[in-house]
């Protein structure tokens, strides 16, 4: 699966954005969608997963009760709702897709796919 990243801009701390993740191929519905994120100087970091209905969603900690993570499987779409946006979320953030039937854990462990990266920037 193909993967293409965008949303990404310039926002106040405390505003909102949110990123769209739109993938090709006829696979969507069977892939765990995950976005990380990788702040300047910093390793890449793990931020959401949603599972292949969407029925099941993760978070990492630093971002828990300000993201949400979703999928729409008609329009092979996967989001991310940022809210309550801090300085410290600054980032490129990727999405990425874990291999076909792979589980959410596998996913976020070894991804498949990815897409080229957007860039969020919050101004304090």
């Amino acid at each position: 699966v193909q993967l293409q990243a965008s949303g990404g801009g310039v926002v106040q701390t405390g505003g909102s954005l949110r990123l769209s993740c739109a993938a090709s191929g006829s696979t969507f519905s069977r892939h765990v969608m995950v976005w990380f994120r990788r702040p300047s100087g910093k390793e890449r970091e793990f931020a959401a997963a949603v599972s292949w209905s969407g029925g099941y969603t993760t978070y990492a900690d630093s971002v828990k009760g300000r993201f949400t993570i979703s999928r729409d499987n008609v329009k092979n779409t996967v989001y991310l709702q940022m809210d309550s946006l801090q300085p410290e979320d600054t980032a490129v953030y990727y999405c990425a897709a874990g291999a076909a039937g792979a589980t959410t854990s596998q996913a976020i462990k070894t991804p498949r796919s990815w897409g080229q990266g957007t860039l969020v920037t919050v101004s304090s």
